[in-house]
């Protein structure tokens, strides 16, 4: 922790902290419902209790519910704040970036024990990030067009038509299940992560995404 003065500041905007918490709600659904799917077992005491059925649309909801939520951050990243922005995912692209971005790999490989100040994400983290979102749109395509199937020539089946010419079903379901578990090796890392640089940083980096505010240094210091 550095002894210089921290303030208040207001960093994540309240629409960014709707689309993380809808995106937890969410994989929680779908990772729990989509293993019942993948492994199904007898939960209803005879087919007319429709428990698959409630499964499955328990499914469909939460994806539709995700879809929206990842589109919109992504819209975000155009219109919220420096700290939401598509800039911040690409830290490699300017000078600053690249030496934070080296200072965190020499952190995390325990070759410094000083953590660079960040106020936002810091570049590590939001390089993860981008990685991380083009697994959702993995497990957005995918399970779409696995879904359309029940439709075949419809406005969903025809829209992903280049996935069918690509991939089969099967090969989608193998991509679909190993991106559950990507997600899963991406929420440990992430919950570590944040408690490691709450505890390094003082910042109240877990609390932020509930109040949106952080403890950072003046700028200058």
């Amino acid at each position: 922790m550095s002894d210089r003065c921290k303030f208040k500041q207001y960093v994540w905007e309240l629409p960014l902290r709707w689309f993380h918490w809808i995106n937890v709600l969410a994989i929680v659904l779908l990772s729990g419902t989509g293993f019942l799917i993948g492994h199904p077992v007898t939960l209803g005491a005879s087919a007319s209790d429709y428990a698959m059925g409630w499964i499955r649309l328990i499914h469909f909801v939460a994806a539709y519910a995700f879809t929206v939520s990842v589109a919109s951050r992504v819209v975000w990243s155009f219109i919220g704040n420096e700290h939401a922005s598509w800039r911040a995912f690409f830290p490699m692209f300017s000078a600053t970036g690249r030496e934070k971005l080296r200072h965190m790999i020499r952190y995390y490989t325990l070759q410094t024990h000083q953590v660079p100040e960040t106020v936002g994400h810091n570049p590590l983290a939001t390089t993860a990030y981008f990685a991380l979102f083009l697994v959702y749109l993995g497990m957005i395509l995918t399970g779409f067009a696995m879904y359309a199937t029940h439709a075949p020539g419809g406005v969903m089946f025809t829209a992903l038509g280049f996935m069918y010419s690509h991939f089969s079903l099967q090969g989608m379901r193998l991509a679909h299940h190993f991106g559950m578990w990507l997600i899963f090796g991406f929420v440990i890392n992430h919950i570590y992560s944040a408690w490691l640089m709450d505890i390094k940083e003082h910042g109240g980096e877990i609390s932020s995404m509930f109040s949106g505010y952080k403890f950072t240094v003046k700028k200058g210091e």
